[in-house]
C-alpha cells in the first residue's frame, strides 16, 4: 500500500458541495499480479531461471484505480473479486490500503481469482495469464438481478465492463474505458449523460479493420489515448502528430502516447497542441506503466492544468512507475513525486528548461520531502503477526 502520502487533493480548489462524490469511477478485471524481476534474459526452454526480484500485487484494472487514488482522486471501481485468499487480499488491497471505493464490486462465491505471472526483462515483459468469465450476478447464489455480461479477463479488457456492478454507474467527475472493435458499453452513454468525462484507451485490433466508426462510444469521449502505432492505423497517416490531428477531429481531446519520445496531444476544441518529452530512467518493471499515464492525465484534467502541464505530469508519473516493479504497487503518490522533484533540483547535470517544464509542481507540492529514493510497499501477499 502506499506509505505516508501527504493529503493533497489536486481538486481541493474546485470541489463543490453539489459535486458528486466520486472523481473517477472505472470497471474492469481484478488481476493478481506475480512479477518477476531482474531477469538477465527471457527464460530459456527446459531451463530454470532465478530472478533477482519478485512482488505481488493487484493488477489489471487495479493498476489505474491505484494510480487514480494515489493522487488524491476519490476513485470507486466495480469488480468481481473470487472467494479465494488472493481475492480476498486484493479486495483489502484496494479498500483498506489504497483508499478505493468497492461498495460497488462484489465477491463470487467459488470463483477463483484471475491470475498473471509477469517477467520483465531488457526493458520489457512477457506475461502469461490465467483466469476464467466471471457469472452474471443472476447466476451467483444470494446474488438478483442481471448486470452486464463480462468479457473474458485477458490483457486487452483490463478496464472493460463486467457483471460486477448495474448498468447505471455512480455519478462522477470522469469515467475511464476500454474500447472495443464492435462493441458498445451502455454504461458509458450513462456516464456521460450524467455528466462524467469519459477517458478511453484501446487495445490492439485483432480483425485488422483499425476502423474508427467500428468504436460506437468514441462519440462519448472527451478524450482518447492510444499509443503511436495504435493512432496510426486507425488514421491511416504515417506520423503520430498527424495522427493526433486526425484524431481531434472525433473527440475533444486526443493524446498519442510516442514511447520514448514522451507523448503528443491535441485539444479539437481550440486547435492547440503539445508535446512533452519522456523522462530518462532506469526501467525496472514497465507494467502498469500505461494506466499510470493515463491516471496522470485525468489528474491534471479535472484539475483544468494546461495541456502541458498535464502531458508533463502523466509522463512524470509513468516514470516514476517504471523505477518500481509491480503494477498496481509502482504507481506513485504525492510523496514519491515530491521526492523526485526535490532531488532533481539538486543535480548538477540537469538542464534548467527542462526542470522549467516541471516548475508548476512546485504550487502543488509540500515544502518537505522525505529523502529519495522511496519504499513504497512490501509486494508480498502478507506476512503473519
Amino acid at each position: 500500500m502506499s506509505t505516508d502520502t501527504p493529503g493533497i487533493d489536486p481538486l481541493l480548489a474546485l470541489r463543490a458541495p453539489q459535486d458528486p462524490a466520486c472523481d473517477v469511477f472505472l470497471t474492469g478485471t481484478v488481476f493478481l499480479d506475480i512479477i518477476f524481476t531482474g531477469l538477465d534474459s527471457a527464460p530459456v526452454r527446459g531451463t530454470e531461471s532465478w530472478a533477482r526480484g519478485m512482488g505481488s500485487s493487484p493488477g489489471g484494472v487495479a493498476n489505474m484505480a491505484t494510480a487514480l487514488a494515489r493522487l488524491g482522486l476519490h476513485t470507486s471501481l466495480a469488480a468481481a473479486f473470487g472467494d479465494d485468499h488472493y481475492g480476498e487480499y486484493c479486495w483489502d488491497a484496494l479498500e483498506q490500503g489504497e483508499g478505493i471505493d468497492l461498495s460497488m464490486s462484489r465477491t463470487v462465491p467459488g470463483w477463483h481469482s484471475p491470475v498473471t505471472v509477469s517477467m520483465a526483462y531488457e526493458g520489457e515483459r512477457t506475461m502469461v495469464s490465467h483466469g476464467h468469465e466471471a457469472p452474471a450476478p443472476s447466476a451467483v447464489p444470494g446474488q438478483a438481478g442481471a448486470g452486464p455480461t463480462e468479457t473474458a479477463p485477458t490483457a486487452a479488457s483490463t478496464t472493460a465492463p463486467n457483471p460486477a456492478f448495474p448498468q447505471c454507474p455512480p455519478r462522477a467527475r470522469a469515467a475511464i474505458a476500454s474500447l472495443v472493435p464492435g462493441r458498445s458499453e451502455p454504461w458509458v452513454a450513462t456516464a456521460a449523460r450524467h455528466g462524467a468525462l469519459i477517458f478511453a484507451d484501446v487495445g490492439w485490433d485483432e480483425t485488422g479493420r483499425w476502423d474508427l466508426d467500428a468504436l460506437p462510444d468514441l462519440a462519448h469521449c472527451e478524450a482518447f489515448l492510444p499509443n503511436a502505432a495504435e493512432a496510426m492505423r486507425y488514421t491511416r497517416t504515417d506520423c503520430p502528430r498527424a495522427a493526433a490531428h486526425a484524431l481531434a477531429e472525433r473527440v475533444p481531446l486526443a493524446v498519442v502516447t510516442l514511447g520514448a519520445e514522451g507523448a503528443y496531444a491535441v485539444d479539437g476544441r481550440t486547435g492547440a497542441a503539445a508535446q512533452v518529452p519522456a523522462i530518462e530512467v532506469e526501467a525496472l518493471d514497465p507494467t502498469g506503466a500505461g494506466d499510470v499515464f493515463v491516471a496522470g492525465f485525468v489528474t491534471g484534467t479535472l484539475a483544468d492544468w494546461p495541456l502541458a502541464d498535464r502531458l508533463a505530469f502523466a509522463g512524470l508519473t509513468a516514470a516514476l512507475s517504471v523505477q518500481e516493479f509491480g503494477g498496481s504497487l509502482s504507481a506513485p503518490g504525492w510523496a514519491e513525486i515530491a521526492a523526485w522533484w526535490q532531488r532533481i533540483r539538486t543535480l548538477d547535470d540537469q538542464d534548467p528548461t527542462a526542470l522549467e517544464r516541471y516548475a508548476f509542481l512546485e504550487e502543488l507540492l509540500p515544502t518537505t520531502a522525505r529523502p529519495w529514493p522511496l519504499r513504497r510497499a512490501v509486494p508480498t501477499i502478507g506476512f503473519r503477526q
